[in-house]
């Protein structure tokens, strides 16, 4: 096992492991109760992943899926909902959002002298530490929040970067990857941010879960790297049936789709025309992003449509050659061996080519 292979595997779950304690300890401290420590527990479940990869694939990731991506979020998402749901009872001073961080030099200079007379650096260090754990209890719990939700997915990304890569996946494939990570942690923020910020949606716990729901929901794009990667498929009988042939020509594009429509953009919008068509809440910024998430969605689907004609283009043209092409980087030549149900399928999707084109093909034939 290569040394870096194993260093980036283990640092890269240990960061996790530590954000994951954080919002544990933030979740403690909000509700004042011991007994929220047991969500610590969660990050076990890492902690075996990490082993059996070890293990089985030396520290390389798996293909399609990432299972150390989708663990932390086991681990951390139950926190953050935690938080949200809490949210509301601590203010930071007269401007929102500023961080009151009054971090004395009284109190460096109390531990300073406290540790001339005792066992010195050692000693010195651990008061200082303690000096600055209390300093950082002094943050509003909503300054707290917002930072885990910003280290969270800028974690996601980052995390992802350093897991090493399986053989599956190339690096041009993982560097398409994270940027579209990065669009996508962006536009997932300010959905959480900009929705659950508003008073009335506040005042309003139902409401409140079901954002928390589609937030969480939002974030299962990220363990899959099916963004990139092509299907692959064989040259058979059942990989030359039509929904086969879209499949593994375009899984990347139809991917990227699909978690637009039904992931990302979709609910995003659905729940935001909830705010404004039933809940009466309008403002600048919710206004702008729910036009944004409707321009998306008909992007997407205009994408769709395009795919399907280029598609269906291909295939009448493939027919008419007499090939059959399973993969852009895969062609397929078509053997006397084809099937007559196979050209048949062909020919329908094709919606039936003029007499003369049929009877051509049939002499070619």
């Amino acid at each position: 096992m290569e040394l870096m292979v194993l260093l980036n595997a283990l640092v890269t779950r240990l960061l996790f492991v530590l954000h994951s304690l954080i919002g544990v300890w933030r979740v403690t401290a909000v509700k004042k109760e011991p007994k929220y420590w047991l969500l610590a527990l969660l990050n076990l479940l890492l902690c075996l992943e990490t082993g059996l990869t070890l293990k089985f694939k030396q520290g390389r990731g798996y293909k399609w899926f990432s299972p150390a991506i989708f663990l932390y979020l086991i681990c951390i998402v139950p926190s953050l909902w935690l938080l949200e749901i809490h949210h509301g009872t601590q203010y930071c001073g007269n401007e929102p959002g500023a961080v009151q961080v009054n971090v004395s030099n009284q109190d460096f200079n109390q531990s300073r002298d406290s540790s001339h007379g005792s066992e010195g650096t050692d000693h010195h260090i651990i008061q200082t530490a303690k000096v600055f754990v209390n300093q950082l209890s002094t943050i509003c719990e909503t300054v707290w929040t917002l930072a885990l939700h910003q280290t969270f997915l800028l974690l996601l990304v980052v995390g992802r970067w350093l897991l090493p890569i399986g053989v599956e996946i190339t690096r041009d494939q993982l560097s398409q990857l994270l940027l579209m990570f990065v669009g996508t942690a962006a536009d997932i923020l300010e959905f959480a941010s900009e929705t659950l910020d508003i008073e009335d949606v506040r005042k309003n716990y139902a409401l409140i879960n079901a954002i928390l729901a589609v937030w969480t929901w939002s974030m299962l794009q990220f363990p899959l790297d099916l963004a990139v990667q092509h299907i692959g498929c064989k040259p058979t009988a059942s990989s030359r049936r039509i929904p086969s042939l879209l499949l593994c020509r375009y899984s990347a594009e139809l991917w990227n789709i699909g978690v637009s429509l039904f992931i990302q953009d979709g609910p995003f919008f659905i729940v935001r025309s909830i705010l404004m068509g039933h809940f009466r809440i309008f403002n600048q910024m919710l206004v702008f992003f729910t036009a944004k998430n409707i321009l998306v969605v008909t992007l997407q689907l205009y994408r769709l449509a395009v795919i399907m004609l280029d598609f269906r283009a291909t295939i009448l043209q493939k027919s008419r050659k007499g090939e059959v092409s399973c993969c852009p980087c895969e062609p397929y030549e078509a053997s006397t061996h084809a099937t007559t149900d196979q050209d048949t399928n062909m020919k329908e999707f094709a919606a039936f080519p003029p007499k003369e084109e049929s009877q051509a093909l049939s002499e070619d034939q």
